[in-house]
């Protein structure tokens, strides 16, 4: 049953500088409900959603509760939490405490994407991505769509933006389970396999939560060129970039570029016409065919689209360009799975080998930094990072990123570069200690026109600032 949400109470976020569950306040700041959230972390996020007139507690305690429940003229607050708040944090107990009505991050989702045509994107990889170019595309035409995103999008400079048009783009993510509650309009999914082995007990439990989203779904977008998919789902419409047999839309490459990708757009195996994609990579043609394959089964004509197609840009953290040191271009991306690693390992490559790039000068070498994410992720595709960790001239590797796990005997960094080296002897490899030393190595490893590619989703992605102190 739909939950609704009334305008007049006030909704309360416990961590509310999260990327997911900031979005969500800055959606419902601008729309005028009364917003507040803790969160013990000053940055831009918080600063921003004080500047929306967002009251930001900075501790999570019961003094905050009790603030907001006094100031309470007539309704009591909504509180919303997400998976990441443990059960144990001292600002939702008392809110239990109090019987105070409390909500999941993806519930608020959830009544937001019912209250409007929606399109929510979903899967294993790609979905931050494929979400900010239907949202760019979209404002692009003009729809003016509100968008709830996990990543920054550049043209929005914000995770969150409430507009003024028909759509809703919403990033659903899987990897608590919960974007079952979802029912958007139109669902899109990228791509599937394993992944978030701390939560799903196998391939087949995370089959089955996606075909839950999916029957929830008034109508389902997939991508035909993933074969787990194309066993165990049958969408409305297809996508692919292999065939225009059998798919409802398809963009085959012409040219593949370290800039760019050139393609033809097909629809029902007809040609529609030719674009220019400013991302390089297979992945982000892939993403971008999901994107207009999602514009034009809402209507929005591929002239349109194509025309919006110059404004493309990657959300924050996916091949993010920080800066060059010492004629060093530094790159930061949320690749934190073996096949991210491997599409943005293939895409750096292009950029090294193609001579052309959307750095400020062509690269000459590839100098990967790794950090690997979560035990439980390390000790399940150990051999798959391995694998994918070869492609590079020199590979740094930092300490794994617990996310809050306990270690795992025998699952740690070096582990994960001696399994390299048995598989590439010739790879000049270094483990860090830290982050402090892995700083050291990058600048004792790197040379200048050095590509310096920073992966992981943890905060490998501060060695820019570290290098720049």
């Amino acid at each position: 049953m739909p939950r609704l949400l009334n305008r007049q109470t006030p909704v309360h976020f416990i961590g509310v500088g999260g990327i997911g569950m900031s979005a969500l306040a800055t959606i419902l700041a601008v729309r005028g409900h009364p917003v507040s959230g803790s969160d013990p972390r000053e940055n831009a996020t918080t600063l921003q959603l004080k500047e929306l007139g967002v009251t930001v507690f900075s501790e999570q305690s019961a003094d905050g509760i009790n603030s907001l429940l006094a100031s309470a003229s007539q309704s009591k607050p909504l509180i919303v939490t997400s998976t990441a708040i443990p059960d144990s944090n001292p600002e939702l107990l008392h809110a239990r405490d109090r019987g105070l009505e409390i909500w999941h991050r993806s519930d608020l989702l959830a009544a937001l994407i019912d209250q409007q045509p929606s399109i929510a994107v979903a899967g294993s990889h790609g979905k931050t991505t494929t979400s900010t170019l239907i949202t760019t595309l979209l404002l692009q035409a003009g729809e003016d769509p509100t968008a709830i995103i996990g990543g920054i999008v550049p043209c929005l400079a914000s995770n969150g933006y409430s507009g003024q048009g028909r759509l809703l783009v919403a990033e659903a993510d899987e990897s608590d389970g919960s974007l079952v509650k979802f029912s958007p309009s139109l669902g899109v999914i990228t791509n599937l396999e394993l992944d978030h082995t701390d939560h799903y007990k196998g391939l087949d439990e995370l089959i089955e939560t996606l075909q839950r989203f999916g029957s929830g779904c008034g109508r389902l977008l997939a991508n035909h060129d993933c074969p787990i998919l194309q066993e165990h789902f049958q969408p409305t419409a297809w996508w692919s970039n292999q065939q225009t047999d059998g798919v409802d839309y398809a963009a085959l490459p012409l040219e593949l570029e370290g800039d760019r990708c050139v393609a033809r757009f097909y629809e029902n195996g007809k040609s529609v016409g030719q674009f220019t994609l400013p991302m390089a990579g297979l992945h982000n043609l892939s993403n971008a065919t999901a994107a207009l394959a999602a514009c034009r089964m809402e209507g929005v004509p591929f002239e349109q689209l194509v025309k919006g197609l110059t404004a493309l840009e990657a959300p924050g953290r996916r091949f993010d360009h920080r800066g060059t040191w010492q004629g060093r271009h530094i790159v930061d991306d949320y690749a934190h799975h073996p096949s991210e690693v491997r599409a943005t390992l293939e895409m750096a490559q292009l950029m090294v080998s193609s001579g052309r790039s959307p750095l400020p000068s062509p690269p000459q070498r590839l100098l990967a930094v790794f950090q690997p994410h979560r035990y439980s992720r390390t000790q399940e595709f150990l051999e798959a990072f391995a694998e994918a960790l070869q492609n590079c001239d020199a590979l740094l590797l930092a300490p794994v990123y617990s996310a809050g796990e306990q270690p795992v005997n025998g699952i740690c960094s070096t582990i994960l570069a001696e399994r390299i080296k048995t598989l590439r002897p010739d790879l000049e490899i270094a483990v860090a200690k830290d982050l402090d030393e892995l700083t050291r190595l990058v600048k004792q490893h790197s040379r200048e026109q050095d590509l310096v590619l920073a992966m992981g989703a943890g905060d490998v992605n501060g060695l820019w600032t570290r290098l720049s102190e």
